[in-house]
């Protein structure tokens, strides 16, 4: 029990001080090239296609996602049958 008390405060000060590691250097990226990006400036259209983009990603995986969640589920209850069927001996 003791060497869980003496782990808590060395893992929050390791958090605490990783979070504000990553502050202090985030600033000096940021402030390079005058705030643009790898794509140079960017405008409401840039960034309204890129968020489209990313809904549609997510849009495409559940999509995606649920027919292979059909078809499996259509498969297991085909397999199912067939147990029946076997042990029944139709």
């Amino acid at each position: 029990m003791q060497s869980r008390r003496s782990a808590l405060p060395r893992l929050s000060a390791t958090l605490f001080g990783g979070s504000l590691l990553s502050l202090v250097l985030a600033s000096p990226a940021l402030a390079s090239d005058n705030g643009e990006g790898l794509l140079g400036e960017t405008n409401d259209k840039l960034v309204t296609f890129f968020a489209l983009g990313v809904l549609g990603f997510f849009v495409a995986v559940v999509v995606i996602g649920s027919l292979i969640q059909a078809l499996l589920e259509q498969r297991k209850e085909r397999q199912k049958a067939l147990h029946l069927r076997r042990r029944i001996g139709w």
